[in-house]
């Protein structure tokens, strides 16, 4: 990864509380994982922000460096990587996403 994309990777990590690297958008995503993650968020009501892996080469394999994760989506809250689709539903169901979003939009 160069140095410029790690940059861009924290820059949008840093300004968005909650950020979405995943093919497609909120508004179309292009796989069911990233389909999930943007229900998930939109049923917590909460503002996010997504960044199109399939848009964007550099930033699509440079995230799996960032985070040390293989697979796509990637879910940052206040600047912390959260996992992909599997761990953002468990986090869902047992309500840890809930606090977790909460506390960071309120900080």
């Amino acid at each position: 990864m160069t140095p410029e994309t790690k940059a861009r990777i924290d820059n949008l990590i840093q300004q968005n509380k909650i950020m979405v690297f995943m093919k497609g958008n909120k508004l179309m995503p292009q796989c069911g994982f990233s389909n999930n993650v943007v229900q998930i968020l939109n049923t917590l009501g909460v503002p996010f922000e997504t960044l199109d892996v399939l848009a964007d080469s550099e930033i699509r394999q440079g995230i799996k460096e960032y985070s040390n994760w293989p697979t796509i989506p990637q879910v940052y809250v206040d600047g912390k990587f959260l996992g992909g689709s599997d761990i953002l539903i468990e986090m869902y169901h047992n309500e840890e996403l809930q606090q977790l979003v909460e506390v960071a939009l309120a900080s």
